[in-house]
């Protein structure tokens, strides 16, 4: 109580719970032949929009809203469907934190037309934007037993392939 008098006393109150700052954030995303596309929380909002009701790793239950990783490949000019075929299915989307850390996945895994697996990358939680210690952007994959892909501050998305195999 004494703390959070104190905070109030300072104008702190917020800072402890305060959403991710906003207005400076910008997604890029790079397609495979190396475009970028920058995209910003706006930009977000006006996407097609999902829920996943998941259970976190302390076992409390959440809401986690946001834009699919397939629409938002989409948006960024990566073709996803009966193109993704041959050397493509050897491509995948390498996801990038504020923090250094990095998670892969291949694209047919973010194809709607090769598997019914949601994978969210959300801005919201609860109904209030995620907080700065998630946001402004998370990774949600409601279907996978752990969180290792759950990345938080997610900053960028690049399109890589694999390189040939060696013969």
């Amino acid at each position: 109580m004494i703390g959070a008098l104190a905070l109030s006393v300072l104008g702190l109150s917020g800072v402890l719970a305060a959403p991710a700052p906003e207005l400076a954030a910008v997604l890029v995303v790079t397609n495979e032949s190396g475009r970028e596309t920058r995209l910003a929380a706006d930009d977000l909002r006006t996407m097609p929009r999902t829920q996943a009701q998941v259970k976190g790793r302390d076992g409390e239950l959440a809401t986690y809203e946001g834009v699919t990783l397939a629409q938002l490949l989409e948006r960024a000019g990566v073709t996803l469907g009966k193109s993704l075929r041959g050397p493509r299915l050897a491509s995948y989307l390498l996801v990038e934190a504020a923090d250094g850390y990095r998670v892969v996945f291949a694209l047919p895994e973010l194809d709607p037309a090769s598997t019914d697996q949601l994978v969210l990358l959300a801005d919201r939680k609860d109904g209030q934007p995620l907080s700065a210690k998630e946001g402004p952007w998370r990774i949600v994959v409601p279907d996978e037993k752990q969180h290792s892909r759950w990345i938080r501050q997610v900053m960028s998305m690049r399109v890589v392939s694999a390189p040939p195999a060696a013969r």
